[in-house]
């Protein structure tokens, strides 16, 4: 029986880390009205966004919506990929788990007063 549960953690503990290995961190970085990286090209699966204040002169945030969505309408917006809290002057902060399919999105930042730029996921 100790066999079998030692395999099993084993087994399980594998499992976890394959399913880490498949998720894919992006880093955004944001100063004074804008964000740095005008355009990305990615693609289809799950990331985790980090989002780096670099003097923007406020707190930023991260919204994603798929693209031609209404932006001021919370509702367009895919919650996954808002930061867990707002990212302070100095510091990165990172979203949950995003699930990108292949299409073309908007990303922006409404406290930072960004443009809206173009995510493609291939």
């Amino acid at each position: 029986m100790k066999k079998i549960i030692t395999l099993f953690t084993f087994v399980l503990a594998i499992t976890f880390t394959a399913s880490a290995q498949d998720v894919k961190t992006v880093t955004l970085e944001q100063t004074k009205g804008e964000f740095t990286q005008k355009q990305l090209t990615l693609s289809e699966g799950e990331y985790i966004f980090n989002i780096a204040n670099h003097n923007a002169g406020t707190d930023v945030g991260f919204v994603l919506i798929p693209e031609g969505a209404d932006a001021s309408n919370p509702k367009n917006h895919i919650k996954e990929a808002y930061v867990k809290k707002v990212v302070t002057e100095g510091t990165t902060g990172s979203t949950k788990k995003v699930s990108l399919k292949k299409g073309t999105y908007s990303y922006f930042c409404p406290l930072n007063k960004t443009p809206q730029y173009t995510l493609i996921v291939e």
